[in-house]
């Protein structure tokens, strides 16, 4: 009994151990203050508005509405040719309205896509906690629009755009026929729930905080892809992390079992100070798994990245003093990895 009740004891302890850090790590600023919006402005809704004549005056309306986004998506996402070329442009245009596959595309975007309520209200949140920690940031408008398969987001010169037809649903029926650009490995995040957490990632990466070339080493790429991941549990607090970094909940699961074996392995293969990226890349880059870990290919992608997570999170919780802005504005990973006292066990 009394060996029982030790045990008992032990794991309560433990039990109340995670918890504790569970809710440090998620800990929420009161953000209600903060007088903020976010209305993603269906611009392929508009868009489609052209199909009917007169096609030049609505043009001209949307680009003044949209100013170089407008001008980005015709020439640069749709191809459809120069603005200052009125008569391709235009031709091509209606040569895309005719078309079965942009109507086929349109009508299933407007299936999944009657609104945005969920995703506007998602950004809000996310926009507002942003402000908390940088109240000088110009937010972005954000667009909705249809790629044509090109791309899923895209950020401009004031706007970040959203391509609502690489979001339709991981078993959406265009994606099969898609899958040399974009494989089963990487569709299985083109859902719904991936919107909000793809554009506040893009903001951080692309805008907020991009990579410093100074230090190419794998210590360093991990902090930062560490530092932009932990930016993402205070900015979506209640985001799942499989949404966060984009993992199946076995390649999560996965993670955390062999969490030991993955650390010890990049110290064993003194991975830590190399800077030859072609050996960096399989540790950094989208893939159906990362060679050389686990068995029977079950290992998780992109575990340089999920690693330095854990370092920051763990830095983070050793130094509950040091601020957001503090920790995405520190230039000296080996000084977290130091302090975060990091050793899986």
């Amino acid at each position: 009994m009394p060996c029982k009740s030790k045990l008992k004891h032990f794991y309560l302890y433990i039990l109340g151990v995670a918890l504790l850090t569970a809710c440090k790590q998620n800990k929420k600023v009161d953000v209600s203050h903060i007088k903020l919006e976010v209305h993603v402005q269906r611009f392929d809704k508009e868009f489609d508005q052209l199909r009917t004549p007169p096609m030049h005056p609505k043009s001209v309306m949307l680009y003044q509405k949209y100013g170089s986004f407008y001008n980005d998506f015709m020439e640069r996402i749709l191809q459809a040719g120069k603005l200052t070329d009125t008569a391709t442009c235009y031709d091509n245009l209606r040569r895309v309205f005719a078309g079965k596959p942009y109507n086929d595309l349109k009508q299933e975007v407007d299936h999944v896509f009657p609104n945005l309520n969920k995703q506007e209200a998602e950004l809000t949140d996310a926009f507002k906690r942003i402000k908390y920690y940088y109240p000088q940031k110009q937010l972005p408008k954000v667009y909705a629009y249809v790629s044509g398969f090109q791309a899923q987001t895209s950020i401009g010169n004031g706007y970040f755009a959203v391509g609502l037809d690489l979001f339709l649903g991981a078993d959406s029926k265009f994606y099969p026929a898609l899958v040399n650009a974009y494989p089963r490995y990487i569709s299985h995040r083109f859902t719904p729930d991936n919107i909000a957490p793809r554009v506040v990632e893009g903001i951080a990466r692309e805008d907020m905080f991009p990579e410093q070339e100074r230090d190419k080493s794998l210590l360093a790429k991990m902090v930062h892809e560490g530092k932009i991941m932990y930016f993402l549990d205070q900015v979506l607090p209640d985001a799942p992390d499989t949404l966060k970094i984009g993992y199946t909940q076995k390649q999560l699961d996965w993670c955390q079992q062999f969490e030991k074996n993955i650390w010890g392995y990049f110290l064993e293969e003194n991975l830590l100070y190399e800077t030859d990226y072609q050996k960096l890349q399989k540790y950094l880059n989208e893939a159906p798994f990362t060679p050389g870990l686990g068995e029977n290919n079950e290992s998780a992608p992109r575990l340089g990245i999920w690693t330095g997570w854990q370092i920051v999170r763990a830095y983070m919780q050793k130094h509950p003093n040091v601020t957001l802005p503090q920790l995405m504005n520190s230039a000296d990973p080996q000084l977290i990895l130091n302090e975060s006292g990091y050793h899986p066990k």
